[in-house]
């Protein structure tokens, strides 16, 4: 079963009162599909199935492998690095 090695870069879990989009995106112009909020910075980017995948970008680029969703109701965690769920719960 795989886990994630991740958990120690966990520092923002809880979503901000409001978000506009994706930050990326909302710089270019660009649309998105869905929003990811990294749990290490609190970046906001767009999931995989948006043009951009700015989300999983920022986790390559930064090293930052943990995002939670974003969208109203969803709870759930992706490690993108280990490709696994995440039990990390807002606080």
């Amino acid at each position: 079963m795989s886990r994630c090695t991740h958990l120690d870069q966990v520092r923002v879990v809880e979503l901000p009162e409001t978000i506009a989009g994706c930050e990326e995106c909302l710089k270019t112009g660009d649309r998105w599909v869905h929003l990811r909020m990294c749990v290490s910075c609190g970046k906001v980017g767009c999931c995989d199935s948006s043009p951009n995948k700015h989300a999983s970008r920022h986790a390559g680029e930064d090293g930052h492998a943990i995002a939670r969703s974003a969208e109203p109701g969803e709870t759930w965690s992706w490690c993108y690095v280990d490709e696994v769920g995440v039990g990390v719960a807002p606080r």
